[in-house]
């Protein structure tokens, strides 16, 4: 009955609560769709927690897309030993690269007190949930291994269940704890995001690809002789 709960009902109610506050906040704040950056008032730890924080979060996320959307091609690179070594090596390379990140984020958030003065109580909530599902996740590489290859043999079928409504809950369920709490981790943030500074990943500015050039004229003030 747990597992039910957990892996058949929560990511539904997770995903229901993401679009309803994501449309709540659009319609009532559309501004606050941003990072709310905190760069002015301190850059340089910035720079060494959030670059390694973006570059390696958005990597692992589509190495976890890949293995959905092509699990079948997954499998057939992992045929050769060798890759299966480097994609593994890489995989917690770049997951222990945003764990070093993301704590240094969370050090400039506690220890500087011009940036501890603008956070917020859901801030922490947010990085202290970014830091379960990075610490879980490494934990899940370090110890149960070869996790590209029954990634996709557990995770995809019973991600695709859920798109396709024909649940197949025995997919996750079976699997180590560390696991579980990594997917259900996933689910609470899923829950969460609207009414976080996440949202900024909506407000990616795709229309200056196509939006006309701006023309920028200087006028200085003439000099009286």
């Amino acid at each position: 009955m747990i597992d039910l709960v957990l892996f058949a009902i929560l990511p539904y109610v997770a995903l229901a609560i993401a679009i309803v506050g994501l449309l709540w906040r659009y319609r009532t704040n559309q501004f606050s769709y941003s990072s709310v950056s905190s760069q002015f008032l301190e850059n340089r730890q910035l720079f060494w927690g959030s670059v390694p924080w973006h570059y390696g979060i958005i990597l692992i996320l589509l190495g976890h897309l890949t293995g959905i959307l092509f699990p079948a091609s997954v499998m057939a690179f992992n045929g050769v030993p060798l890759r299966l070594y480097i994609l593994e090596g890489t995989g917690l390379a770049l997951g222990l690269l945003v764990l070093v990140g993301l704590v240094l984020l969370l050090l400039r958030r506690g220890t500087n007190p011009r940036v501890r003065a603008v956070t917020s109580s859901m801030d922490l909530v947010l990085l202290l949930l970014l830091l379960l599902s990075i610490v879980t996740g490494v934990g899940t590489a370090i110890f149960y291994r070869w996790g590209s290859g029954w990634y996709v043999q557990t995770a995809t079928p019973y991600l695709r269940s859920l798109v396709t409504f024909s649940l197949k809950v025995d997919y996750l369920a079976s699997l180590p704890l560390l696991v579980k709490v990594h997917a259900l981790n996933a689910f609470v943030i899923l829950a969460v995001f609207p009414f976080t500074r996440l949202v900024h990943m909506l407000s990616v500015p795709l229309a200056y690809l196509w939006r006309p050039y701006q023309v920028v004229i200087w006028r200085r003030p003439r000099v009286q002789q």
